[in-house]
């Protein structure tokens, strides 16, 4: 391994101006820019987008040419028999990437606390020289365990490959940006090969199918709404409104009533509820309220845990059962009978959760017809997939969920509130998983609109990139 850069025959020219965003740099003759071989590696100083090295005062740096020209007066000379003939003095912009101390030259310092001086020399950087910085950077120094992954080789030499660690890559979590055809699936796949090699654990979410033939030992591939679905049970209430979009005054009240009344039911082992349920629907019409203050408070634990564990089949019904007045006329201790108003006015929101729960694609999608934890539950198979050391990654695929009803975007948010209180409670900590999604913009910065034309933002992912780092749980769009 090369010690120090800055041998006299990588030399290629001078740096003659320096400001924050770039450098320029002048060549003293256009020979030093043409191709040369040593120690049997070839060399082209004058293509953009090779990387330089430039010697400071105390400092190194690492660059990377981003233009050349020629000086006005000599491109009046420019003619076939004077590029061969004749000497000209190129120059280049290039932009600074990092320094570097001269006695530790493998050791990479994030940012830039100095610049080159003016006239510092510039010399074209070896491959093994750049390669090294690459598999160093963003690692710390006392960490030499991090698996690293093998994602492309150099532009100026294909035969470099370029190594970078998985630590470096993540730990800040990633985004692979492009113009269509640009190699962003080829660069995700690449990194999905690399944490499968180090036996590390990802998860997919594929809206395309793009990806479904990776299916090998390490690999569980799923679709929704064909192998598996998510079921309802592990929603949260979040989730509900999103699909049901209760306006603010009336339905989003009364929608709450109903989620905890059935919970009550379901919660209901040992009969202490049997004069208020019928059917699996609590009534409360002119009825003892005290009983079931009782039972709300000795249950709040597993009333208010925010999860959807009830029979959702009854919500229509149980909406209409909460419309009654508070109290009645006769006794405050009762409640009143059936509030025509209240029910007037959750129409629209009755009507939604009767198309929700008839609706072919959500029924397929969150499985309101089917119990939870079976085999082909989503939560139980990503459970499995956690615990299993033998299985790197799972693909979630999209491509039989239609587009209709925001139906996507609800479900992948779904997948990220799961997992995100999972990495809060801890369970990536000594496990971390690096969620993958693909096309990305269908499923981020997405928005749900009510009847009241207000907008609820679908913010999972959000809450994951910005907090869940040191839950171990990494996010890669």
């Amino acid at each position: 391994m090369r010690t120090t850069p800055f041998d006299h025959n990588y030399f290629i020219g001078y740096v003659s101006q320096v400001n924050p965003q770039f450098i320029k740099i002048h060549f003293p003759s256009s020979v030093l820019l043409n191709k040369f071989i040593f120690s049997g590696e070839e060399f082209n100083g004058g293509l953009v987008g090779n990387f330089i090295v430039i010697e400071g005062d105390s400092f190194g740096f690492i660059g990377k040419l981003l233009e050349l020209s020629l000086p006005e007066k000599e491109r009046l000379d420019l003619t076939e028999k004077a590029f061969q003939l004749a000497d000209f003095h190129p120059t280049a912009k290039a932009e600074v990437l990092l320094s570097f101390n001269y006695f530790e030259p493998l050791s990479v310092s994030k940012g830039l606390d100095c610049y080159p001086n003016i006239g510092a020399k510039v010399f074209v950087c070896s491959s093994s020289f750049i390669q090294d910085y690459f598999k160093r950077f963003g690692l710390r120094e006392d960490d030499d365990s991090s698996p690293y992954i093998n994602l492309a080789t150099l532009t100026s030499n294909m035969n470099t490959e370029v190594t970078v660690s998985q630590q470096a890559i993540f730990s800040r979590h990633c985004a692979v940006v492009g113009t269509t055809g640009g190699g962003k699936s080829w660069t995700v796949a690449k990194l999905i090969e690399g944490i499968k090699l180090n036996k590390s654990k990802a998860i997919l979410l594929d809206p395309t199918g793009e990806y479904e033939n990776i299916v090998d030992g390490s690999v569980v591939s799923v679709a929704l709404a064909r192998d598996v679905y998510f079921h309802y049970s592990k929603l949260k209430n979040e989730d509900l409104f999103y699909l049901l979009q209760p306006a603010g005054r009336v339905q989003f009240p009364k929608l709450m009533d109903a989620v905890r009344s059935l919970k009550m039911v379901s919660l209901d082992h040992n009969g202490e509820l049997s004069d208020y349920i019928d059917n699996g629907l609590l009534i409360k019409q002119g009825k003892t309220k005290r009983p079931l203050e009782v039972f709300y408070y000795n249950n709040i634990g597993h009333i208010e845990n925010g999860l959807l564990n009830f029979d959702i089949k009854k919500l229509p019904s149980q909406i209409t059962c909460e419309c009654v007045f508070d109290t009645d006329r006769g006794d405050m201790s009762k409640f009143g009978g059936r509030n025509d108003a209240d029910v007037s006015n959750c129409v629209s929101l009755i009507s939604r959760a009767n198309n929700l729960l008839n609706n072919g694609i959500y029924k397929s999608v969150f499985g309101f017809d089917k119990e939870a934890d079976q085999d082909n539950d989503l939560t139980k198979i990503m459970e499995a997939f956690l615990s299993d050391e033998s299985h790197a990654v799972l693909r979630i695929g999209f491509e039989e969920v239609g587009f209709e009803y925001q139906s996507r975007e609800i479900m992948a948010n779904s997948i990220a509130n799961y997992l995100l209180d999972k990495a809060r409670r801890g369970v990536f900590k000594t496990n971390p998983v690096v969620l993958f999604v693909d096309e990305a913009h269908q499923f981020l910065n997405k928005k749900v609109q009510d009847e009241n034309f207000q907008f609820n933002h679908l913010n999972a992912f959000d809450q994951i990139a910005k907090e869940c780092r040191k839950y171990g749980l990494f996010l890669c769009i």
